[in-house]
């Protein structure tokens, strides 16, 4: 459906039974759920869906083995069984990939032999494959680059994979497929009360400056590290829920990581644990988790942030990564919840929080990835009750998301499941859109025209980093191909030149910010 068409839509429906602000893993799923047991559901976004820390992760759909070392053992369990049921559900976008823990120092074989085979033991039957200790050689052979001198071996363990920003597109699409209204670009800019009581929301259409009043039985803040800002448009007078933490990621080259297999170190120097994860043929070596005293939509690394990812990237690969070999490197906001007790972020929970305040909002906050349909679960429930609303079973634990395709062959239009068959016939339709964008990506011109038709693409930046991965994979290489997608989405929104022009150079100028100063 187009945005016009929903913006009509929206205008036609008097009463939502659900408004959920947020377009990230949280609101998405929150959504899916919503729409899935039956209830009227739209959802706003002020950015595009998966804009901020949804987009910027590890992507790993992991049961979390730093959990599994702090004694988290109900998190571990929770997040173990979601794995398993969105590789079920989504097997075009998640799938099984191994990891392994070099062994440097006697001690570490049997230590986190065990601690793995728990984990093993925790995912029951919907585990993955079971762990074991390797040999040096058998390390070496899935990991030819780690560092050999002193090396005694490793362990491999199977976790899941994914592509974030493309799942987030998936559920909206899911949204839509249920009969729910999705809106990207729509910020809200007011809470409406009845009575001290939540009955909707203040929104303004980006694109046209068109202000709407939006009335809903349930009003839910999923809006991940700006959930208070949201708590603030209701009661000024909120106190913070949210400590935001960064990680930070950079993306090197694939022949630093060559082969089918991860690295996992259990313990960096600030007790995170480290991943070098193969990802799109590049390798992805994150993360850090740095406190900062408040979210944006564009957070920035800092350098003593990436100066600790190549250090310790270069503890453990042979080849020893230097800033002028970063493709990209970005940021995301984990929407950690506070703690009464302090410390710092990294010791905060992982965990998700539901907060059901005074004036009837539903607010959701904390939580990852792995963990977004049972948020979601759990918050449509509770905001069911709030609203009066008639109680409906969850259908989404073994709800198909959009796309679904088993067997779905390796390649570059995996990510679009069985909707690629679709694109191939766009593809044909004109020569022009099968070139590539450019030389160093492996995106074509026709994708472009696909996320504006079908995917609700509205930026240059939506396409280069949402809709394809371009940005993340190499920003130099996204800016070269930025005028080219300008002018391919120009045409199929009716846009001019000094809108292209405006757009490549919007995008330029963020793109600086994917590049070690």
């Amino acid at each position: 459906m187009k945005r016009e068409d929903l913006l009509r839509y929206l205008t036609e429906t008097e009463v939502w039974d659900m408004i959920v602000i947020g377009g990230g893993a949280t609101g998405l799923g929150t959504a899916v759920e919503a729409a899935g047991r039956g209830y009227r559901t739209f959802l706003l976004e002020q950015g595009d869906f998966a804009q901020g820390t949804s987009s910027r992760s590890t992507k790993l759909i992991h049961g979390g083995v730093r959990y599994l070392q702090q004694g988290n053992l109900s998190l571990v369990l929770e997040a173990l069984r979601e794995r398993g049921l969105l590789i079920r559900n989504a097997p075009h976008l998640v799938h099984n990939l191994s990891f392994v823990v070099p062994l440097y120092d006697w001690w570490e074989g049997p230590f986190y032999g065990i601690g793995l085979k728990l984990y093993d033991v925790l995912a029951g039957t919907l585990g993955l494959g079971p762990s074991r200790l390797l040999s040096r050689e058998e390390t070496l052979d899935h990991i030819p680059t780690v560092e050999p001198r002193g090396l005694r071996g490793g362990v491999i363990y199977h976790d899941g994979q994914f592509d974030d920003a493309r799942l987030a597109i998936s559920l909206a699409l899911t949204l839509a497929d249920l009969g729910g209204v999705a809106l990207n670009h729509f910020p809200v800019t007011g809470i409406i009360s009845h009575d001290g009581l939540v009955a909707g929301v203040e929104a303004r259409d980006r694109e046209t400056g068109r202000a709407f009043r939006i009335m809903g039985r349930a009003v839910i803040n999923a809006a991940g590290p700006f959930v208070d800002g949201v708590r603030r448009l209701a009661d000024p007078a909120a106190r913070d829920l949210i400590a935001p933490s960064q990680g930070v990621h950079l993306v090197l080259d694939g022949s630093f990581l060559p082969g089918d297999s991860a690295i996992m170190v259990p313990h960096t120097d600030d007790g995170r644990v480290l991943f070098a994860v193969p990802w799109h043929g590049r390798t992805v070596v994150g993360t850090t988790d740095t406190p900062i005293p408040a979210a944006g939509l564009e957070p920035r690394p800092l350098p003593e942030e990436i100066d600790f990812l190549l250090s310790h990237a270069a503890r453990y690969l042979t080849r020893h990564p230097e800033r002028r070999d970063v493709l990209s490197t970005f940021a995301g906001i984990r929407p950690l919840v506070r703690s009464d007790g302090g410390g710092t972020t990294a010791s905060l929970s992982r965990d998700h929080t539901l907060l059901v305040e005074g004036s009837g909002l539903v607010t959701i906050a904390g939580g990852k990835w792995t963990t977004y349909r049972k948020m979601g679960e759990d918050t449509v429930t509770a905001a069911a009750q709030v609203a009066g609303l008639d109680h409906r079973p969850s259908v989404t634990e073994t709800l198909r998301i959009h796309g679904w395709q088993e067997g779905t062959a390796d390649g570059p239009l995996q990510v679009y499941g069985c909707d690629a068959a679709a694109l191939e016939q766009l593809l044909a339709e004109n020569s022009a859109w099968r070139e590539p964008l450019h030389p160093a990506l492996p995106y074509r011109a026709g994708e472009v025209v696909w996320g504006v038709r079908h995917e609700w693409a509205r930026t240059v930046e939506d396409v280069l980093a949402r809709r394809t991965r371009a940005l993340l994979l190499d920003a130099r290489a996204a800016v070269a191909a930025a005028p080219r997608v300008a002018e391919l989405m120009a045409r199929e929104l009716g846009r001019d030149s000094a809108w292209q022009a405006a757009q490549v150079a919007a995008f330029t100028t963020l793109a600086g910010g994917y590049l070690p100063e």
